[in-house]
């Protein structure tokens, strides 16, 4: 390619055409991963079936295949797109390290509370993972275990405690369990439940009450 070439290359280049199937393939698919957080979503994993998230984006149950392989493969995909949409907005598509974690996760929740879709989806799987080889629980058993050490990691700069305090390591399990807490809570009863105030409040108080000892 010469330097005076443009990229994206124009419409009528050999780049231009072998673009756009993959450009095409990839709506395909975050079409399919919507259909499949509803389906999951509603009516779990065990009964949402590849038919009926096929049907809902207008395809065969062999398209969907074509795509992802497998029921097992398209929830592994699912549950990793539902991650990266935390952070989809965020500069370099990554959560911050450190103290400014927490505010992050405050605003995680706030941003949880506009996308009722995904905190379904997200919380019957998470709790379908629990049972007996559900292809889920490697995936969510990983998350927690990255997210304690991140989350412990930020409570320590905040405090100033090192990280292997236990009261650390606790404090981290309390923000994970309050906000994963919060979301059935939420989901049964939105006008009962401030998702970001009291993810706020617990985060605070902990903080505060580590900093003091």
């Amino acid at each position: 390619m010469s330097a005076q070439q443009s990229w994206p290359a124009p419409p009528s280049s050999g780049a231009g055409k072998a673009q756009r199937p993959q450009k095409r393939s990839g709506r395909r698919r975050a079409e399919i991963l919507e259909a499949a957080m509803s389906v999951f979503g509603e009516h779990g994993y065990a009964n949402g079936s590849l038919h009926d998230i096929a049907e809902r984006v207008g395809m065969t149950h062999a398209g969907v295949l074509h795509h992802f392989g497998s029921k097992e493969q398209l929830l592994i995909a699912l549950l990793e797109y539902r991650d990266d949409a935390d952070v989809a907005e965020l500069e370099g598509h990554h959560a911050p390290r450190g103290a400014p974690l927490l505010e992050h996760l405050v605003d995680t929740a706030e941003e949880n509370g506009k996308r009722p879709g995904i905190v379904q989806a997200y919380t019957v799987l998470l709790g379908e993972s629990v049972t007996d080889n559900h292809p889920g629980r490697n995936f969510f058993a990983e998350r927690f275990a990255g997210l304690r050490d991140m989350i412990t990691s930020a409570v320590a700069d905040a405090t100033n405690r090192p990280m292997d305090d236990p009261q650390t390591v606790s404090a981290a399990c309390a923000i994970v369990a309050t906000m994963d807490g919060l979301q059935p809570q939420w989901l049964l009863d939105r006008d009962a439940v401030d998702m970001r105030a009291t993810v706020e409040l617990t985060i605070r108080a902990l903080v505060q009450e580590l900093t003091r000892q």
